[in-house]
C-alpha cells in the first residue's frame, strides 16, 4: 500500500530533530536497561549475601545465648540477642526453650513512613527466617529463629534507582551534545546540499558549489554533486552560445553579416514609434546596386558575392553608432538613421555612400570592377506617417534615382499637410 504524502499544513520534523531524538532515545533506553539489569543482579546478589550473613549472625547469637538457655535465664537471653541484633541487619530474633515456648525475643523498631513499600519489598526480597537448634553437650536445649531486616536492601535499591536516574540524566545531556556535533558534521552538509539544489532549481545558479564535508560519504556526495553542477554549467553555457548563434543567424545575413530584412523592419517600427513620442525624425535610405546582375551573370556568383560584401562593409563604415544598415535581399540594402536632425544629413550620408562605391572592387579572379548604387531617401514624418509607409516611400525614391541613370540619390515627395499639422521639433542637443 502506497503511503499518503503529508498534507501541506503538516510540519515535517527536521533531520536534526530526528537525529537528536533518536540518539537521546537510544541512550536513555540503553542506560535504563543496563541500570535495570545491574539493579536486579545486585538485588539477587544482595539477597544471597543477606541470607548468608543472617546465618552467620544466627550462629553468633547461638553461642552467646546458649548459656542463658541452659539456665533458662530469660533476661540474659534477651540481652544476648539485643547485643548482637541491634548492631546487625536483623529484623527479629526469638529464642525458644526445649518445650517450644518463647524464652526471649528481640524486634527492631519499624519505620512506618515507608511501610507501604517496605512490606511488599520484604515479601519479595527478604530471605526466609533462619532456624537453628541450640545444642548443649549433645542435647537440644532450645531453638533460635532469626529474620533479616529489609531496610538495608531497600536502601540499596533506592540508591541504585537514584544512580540509574543520575546516569540517565547525564547520558541524555551527553547524547544532546553528541547530537549537536552530529548536526555539524552530518546535517549541515545536507543542508548545504539542499540550499545549493534550491538555488540551482529556482535561480539557475549553476556556479554555486558545495564546500568540503568532514565525513567521507558526505564529502564524496558533495564532490559528485559539484561535478554534476560542472556538467550542467557547461551544458548551459553551450546552450546559451548555440541559442545566441541561432538568434544571430535568424536576424542576420550569412554572407555580409548585416541584419536581415525582418530585423530591420522590427527596428524601424520601434524607431518610428519612439520618434512619434519624442518628436524626432527618422530617415530610411533604400540602396540598390546598379550593376550587380551584370557582374553576377558575366563574372560569376563569387564576384557578385564580393560586390555585396564590399558594399556592406563600405556602407557600415560610414554610419554612426546609432544607425543601422541591413541587407534586405539580393542586391538591396537599407539604412536606418535615428535620430535625424535634418534631411540634409541623410542626403550627405547618401552622397558619401555613392562616393565610396566609385573606388574599384577587387574580385576573386584578380580583376576589378566598379558597382554604382541608387539610393532613395524617405524621412518620417515628412514623407510618411508610419514605418510601412516610410519604407515604401524610400523604395519608390530609389526607383526614381535609378531612372536618373544610377549612381544618384532621390528623396521621396513630401506629404501634403493640413493647417493643423506641424512638423515635430527635434531636441536642440541632438546632432546627425
Amino acid at each position: 500500500m502506497t503511503p499518503k504524502p503529508p498534507s501541506s499544513g503538516t510540519r515535517l520534523p527536521t533531520l536534526r530533530d530526528a537525529l537528536r531524538r533518536a540518539q537521546v532515545s537510544v541512550t536513555v533506553i540503553a542506560v535504563g536497561l543496563v541500570g535495570l539489569v545491574l539493579t536486579i543482579m545486585g538485588l539477587v546478589a544482595l539477597r544471597a549475601y543477606a541470607e548468608h550473613n543472617t546465618g552467620l549472625i544466627a550462629r553468633s547469637m547461638l553461642y552467646t545465648a546458649e548459656a542463658s538457655v541452659v539456665f533458662h535465664d530469660a533476661p540474659a537471653a534477651r540481652d544476648a540477642l539485643a547485643l548482637i541484633a541491634s548492631a546487625e541487619g536483623v529484623g527479629t530474633a526469638i529464642v525458644f526453650d526445649s518445650d517450644g515456648l518463647v524464652l526471649a525475643q528481640w524486634n527492631r523498631a519499624s519505620d512506618t513512613s515507608f511501610a507501604w513499600i517496605q512490606q511488599p519489598f520484604e515479601r519479595i526480597f527478604t530471605p526466609p527466617p533462619i532456624v537453628t537448634p541450640i545444642v548443649h553437650r549433645g542435647h537440644t536445649v532450645g531453638t533460635l529463629l532469626v529474620t533479616g531486616h529489609p531496610g538495608s536492601m531497600l536502601a540499596f535499591l533506592l540508591k541504585g534507582v537514584a544512580g540509574v536516574l543520575a546516569c540517565l540524566i547525564a547520558s541524555a545531556m551527553l547524547a544532546r551534545a553528541i547530537a549537536r556535533r552530529t548536526f555539524e558534521h552530518i546535517v549541515e552538509p545536507l543542508r548545504n546540499l539542499a540550499r545549493v539544489a534550491h538555488a540551482v532549481r529556482n535561480e539557475r545558479a549553476f556556479a554555486v558549489r558545495l564546500p568540503p564535508a568532514e565525513i567521507a560519504e558526505l564529502n564524496a556526495l558533495g564532490e559528485d554533486f559539484n561535478a554534476l553542477l560542472d556538467q550542467l554549467q557547461a551544458w548551459q553555457n553551450q546552450l546559451q552560445r548555440e541559442n545566441a548563434t541561432l538568434a544571430h543567424k535568424a536576424a542576420h545575413d550569412s554572407l555580409t553579416g548585416l541584419p536581415n530584412r525582418a530585423h530591420f523592419e522590427e527596428r524601424l517600427a520601434q524607431s518610428v514609434h519612439d520618434a512619434g513620442i519624442l518628436g524626432q525624425r527618422v530617415a530610411v535610405l533604400f540602396i540598390d546596386s546598379d550593376r550587380f546582375k551584370e557582374i553576377n551573370d558575366q563574372q560569376g556568383h563569387a564576384s557578385g558575392d564580393a560586390v555585396l560584401v564590399h558594399t556592406a562593409a563600405r556602407v557600415r563604415h560610414l554610419l554612426r553608432e546609432s544607425d543601422l544598415v541591413a541587407r534586405l535581399g539580393g542586391d538591396e540594402f537599407a539604412v536606418l538613421m535615428t535620430p535625424l536632425r535634418d534631411i540634409e544629413n541623410a542626403r550627405r550620408l547618401a552622397e558619401k555612400i555613392l562616393a565610396s562605391m566609385r573606388t574599384p572592387i577587387r574580385l576573386p579572379g584578380g580583376t576589378e570592377t566598379v558597382s554604382s548604387l541608387s539610393i532613395g531617401i524617405a524621412v518620417y514624418p515628412d514623407h510618411a506617417r508610419d514605418a510601412r509607409g516610410l519604407f515604401d516611400a524610400a523604395d519608390a525614391a530609389m526607383y526614381s534615382a535609378k531612372r536618373l541613370g544610377g549612381d544618384s540619390q532621390a528623396s521621396a515627395p513630401a506629404l501634403s499637410r493640413s493647417p493643423s499639422d506641424s512638423p515635430p521639433s527635434a531636441p536642440k542637443e541632438q546632432a546627425s
